[in-house]
């Protein structure tokens, strides 16, 4: 079993936190999910879900974890400006761990300065953000660069999340089968 962080603020995207966070547990994984604030509830910028934040930042270290999730929305942008935030995602990207970003989600990861030289994906507006921030930016539904993986949308978020489960690795997995 994997211990998973995902990187969460107010206004997110609710299925870009729903699906990948649902897979993870029927996989039999530990979700925490990490934000600004312990005990704060933040709702999706949809309102179609609402949850509370397990653990600050701040206190939290990428030796808890075994993968980063970042969702989309306006998540990243609030994110961002958190520096607790920006320095725990570098840290965890510097890990050589599991990183996974959706749609905005790669915003963090450009603040955190780990995207040079990365082959990425995100929502369209982020496109330039990211080539300028030094990355390749590729159209797929997925895309994996070493334990970076990027996706577009949610309406990739199937094969987002089958990527986050198959870098895992097949001893997590296989635990779903006994």
């Amino acid at each position: 079993m994997a211990r998973v962080a995902i990187c969460i603020a107010a206004e997110y995207e609710d299925s870009e936190l729903d699906v990948p966070r649902q897979r993870l547990r029927e996989a039999g994984h530990d979700v925490v999910i990490v934000g600004v604030h312990a005990g704060r509830r933040v709702r999706g910028k949809r309102a179609r879900s609402s949850i509370t934040v397990d653990k600050a930042a701040r206190d939290v270290s990428a030796r808890d974890f075994d993968a980063l999730v970042i969702p989309g929305g306006h998540s990243p942008d609030h994110l961002r400006l958190d520096t607790d935030m920006v320095d725990f995602v570098r840290t965890f990207a510097e890990s050589n761990k599991v990183v996974a970003a959706v749609c905005h989600g790669p915003q963090l990861l450009i603040e955190a300065d780990v995207v040079h030289d990365r082959a990425m994906t995100s929502w369209p507006s982020v496109r330039r953000d990211l080539i300028n921030a030094g990355a390749r930016w590729v159209d797929q539904d997925v895309v994996e660069d070493g334990p970076f993986i990027t996706s577009r949308m949610p309406e990739d978020l199937e094969a987002f999340s089958e990527a986050i489960l198959r870098q895992l690795g097949p001893a997590q997995r296989a635990s779903l089968a006994s």
